[in-house]
């Protein structure tokens, strides 16, 4: 191809998307705006409309309504799916920040916490020694195989150990709990 030639095409090119700009760019802007409700996205979002029709325009010329109608459809949900996302994300960081703040324990519930762990930490001192690592592993996170492999029994026997380990423990508690009345 001839640099001449080339630079005519991209003349008549340019002179194209000028026409259509300015015959389609009403219309796509108003469109849009109906469709975000913010005048100033709007008009950034006709910017994008136009950038995709200069970078890769429509094969067919005649259908440039359609073509058009299209991507700003598509450009302005992409948008909208972003502004929701951004909103949800804001409440929940903002629902998380509200939550952590109202949950600040006053020194008499931290005093009240470390007791009751003293408390639980004797009751489970008193257990069987089986009993007793069957359940701390549980609470610490540890799935059913990984106390099976520790405490070296077959994983269907884990849940039959944990429930029976606490249930002596919720036994051996109501009795201190009792005796501690008294």
């Amino acid at each position: 191809m001839e640099p001449q030639q080339h630079q005519q095409e991209t003349q008549q090119s340019s002179e194209f998307f000028r026409e259509v700009f300015y015959i389609h760019y009403p219309t796509v802007r108003r469109k849009l705006i109906g469709l975000v409700r913010d005048e100033a996205a709007a008009e950034d979002l006709a910017q994008e409309v136009f950038l995709r029709l200069y970078r890769n325009p429509p094969d067919e010329p005649a259908l440039m309504g359609a073509w058009l109608h299209r991507v700003l459809t598509r450009i302005a949900y992409d948008y909208l799916n972003k502004k929701a996302r951004e909103r949800a994300l804001h409440e929940k960081q903002s629902q998380n920040m509200l939550s952590a703040e109202g949950e600040q324990p006053s020194n008499e519930q931290l005093l009240m916490r470390q007791l009751d762990q003293e408390e639980v930490r004797e009751w489970l001192e008193e257990l069987p020694e089986r009993d007793r690592k069957a359940l701390l592993l549980r609470y610490s996170g540890y799935s059913y195989a990984e106390i099976a492999e520790q405490l070296q029994v077959r994983q269907p026997i884990v849940g039959t150990l944990l429930h029976r380990a606490t249930e002596r423990l919720r036994r051996h508690a109501a009795t201190q709990s009792e005796a501690q009345f008294k």
